[in-house]
């Protein structure tokens, strides 16, 4: 019997009856109380902050992980308060730097590759994008069980004016049909969910990131243009940096793999300006895997 499904309907239904700054205090709240509990996933976020600065550990290493866990449950409730969220309500509580690299590639008539991290709340962005920019938005997702909640979602994302592509044999096709319609694709690459990426160094340590940016980069044409969307106070701060270079310098495979290591640089350079808003609670690298002894 599905019970989370109707759980997240019931969540999202309190936080868009609740009044916005009450939201915006309990969330975080819940975070921290979550965060009190030990647990394997709360084991992998203490891995990952101590990649992106080595040498945190004790009373400060505890801080950072109740920090993460605040910004996850803020995503979340911020996520599900946003159909109700009128765009004058986005567009005052929305800050950028960087969105004429957006704008530029869609002038050109070619959708940018937009490489994010799991990091702040990035569908306030996209939501920025569609209702207040007039840029369309494609986001590539990754499939969830159970089937309804993805379903739920998909949904969800649909009515702040998302294309959603789920991620599968099936993604590429729609993504250089969306980048040939002039939408900015969002791709969330900091984490290779199939283990079947391109090899790159990551926060001083070996693992696998996505190729699906480089590759489509190269076929299309499209430029990848990294990007954050930070937490500030009440409101977003959105950052996009300066795209990626991918002209072709050797063998389409030697290229795929220096871009999706440029990408790799860009992503560190992203997260470590506010890691604990990085949401990344899942293994990342090789040696997470080996000594995690559950799936999580």
């Amino acid at each position: 019997m599905d019970l989370v499904t109707p759980a997240y309907r019931s969540a999202a239904a309190v936080a868009q009856a609740l009044p916005g700054p009450v939201v915006d205090l309990l969330a975080p709240a819940v975070g921290a109380a979550i965060a009190l509990r030990p647990s394997d996933r709360r084991a992998m976020v203490e891995r990952h902050q101590s990649r992106v600065t080595p040498g945190l550990e004790g009373a400060a290493l505890r801080r950072r992980v109740r920090g993460v866990y605040r910004s996850y449950t803020r995503y979340y409730a911020e996520s599900f308060r946003l159909p109700s969220v009128t765009p004058e309500e986005l567009d005052d509580r929305f800050t950028f730097e960087g969105v004429d690299q957006i704008d530029r590639a869609v002038r050109r008539g070619i959708g940018p590759l937009v490489a994010l991290p799991h990091l702040g709340s990035w569908e306030w962005a996209a939501f920025w994008l569609t209702r207040v920019h007039k840029v369309p938005a494609t986001a590539v997702v990754e499939r969830i069980e159970p089937p309804a909640l993805f379903d739920w979602f998909v949904q969800l994302r649909e009515t702040i004016g998302l294309t959603v592509v789920p991620l599968g044999p099936d993604a590429g096709k729609a993504i250089v049909g969306a980048v040939k319609a002039g939408h900015a694709v969002a791709l969330l690459c900091d984490r290779d969910i199939g283990r079947s990426g391109v090899e790159v160094t990551f926060f001083g340590e070996n693992t696998t990131l996505p190729s699906g940016p480089a590759v489509l980069a190269l076929r299309t044409g499209a430029p990848i243009l990294p990007a954050a969307v930070y937490d500030r106070g009440r409101g977003h701060h959105g950052l996009v940096l300066p795209p990626v270079p991918t002209d072709r310098r050797g063998t389409f495979r030697e290229d795929v793999a220096r871009i999706t290591q440029d990408v790799a640089h860009r992503l560190e350079e992203l997260i470590s300006r506010a890691p604990a808003q990085w949401h990344l609670l899942q293994p990342n690298w090789p040696s997470d895997y080996a000594d995690t002894p559950v799936k999580l």
